[in-house]
């Protein structure tokens, strides 16, 4: 949360001529409801079993950037999904500075406590493992532009253009 997958996200894939989808988004958009209802009313397991089956869904399109929200590494078949389907990218950053990014943000249901600081924290300890596990890159967004972030990424899932060694011609 907080670590800017929407932001960077959207200009990775408009530099990469992708589409954009933000899985949270997407389900939103085929319930109806917002994430914040669906934990009031199904609770994080009712949202957790949703939100696996956007992703599997998801994972199987091409030409996307997928923004995921930051609980879908808790599933293993959600981890093995975003691992063989696509490149995954964590991005990070320390606490402070997600907290700075959520402060006011309401619609995120795992930070409506008395400590968000304590909530994050116990978020990233048990997913921050996780993430590394199925990262082909980590990528630290704290105290950087979207546009640092997106130029790092490119410069890393580009292919790199090599030289073709010289022909000579013996005649």
């Amino acid at each position: 949360m907080g670590a800017g997958k929407t932001t960077i996200g959207r200009q990775l894939a408009k530099a990469l001529g992708y589409e954009f989808v933000d899985s949270d988004h997407e389900l939103e958009a085929r319930t109806g409801a917002s994430i914040p209802l669906i934990f009031d009313v199904e609770g994080e397991a009712g949202f957790r079993k949703r939100e696996k089956q956007v992703l599997d869904e998801l994972t199987q399109r091409q030409g996307i950037v997928l923004a995921t929200g930051g609980g879908a590494v808790l599933d293993a078949d959600n981890r093995a999904h975003l691992g063989a389907r696509g490149v995954v990218i964590y991005l990070r950053a320390e606490v402070d500075q997600l907290l700075a990014r959520t402060a006011k943000d309401r619609n995120r249901p795992l930070l409506q406590t008395e400590n968000p600081r304590a909530r994050l924290e116990e978020l990233l300890r048990g997913r921050d493992p996780l993430y590394r596990d199925i990262a082909d890159y980590v990528i630290d967004t704290g105290g950087r532009s979207a546009r640092h972030a997106e130029r790092d990424i490119l410069a890393k899932i580009r292919p790199r253009r090599t030289r073709k060694p010289a022909v000579k011609s013996e005649e």
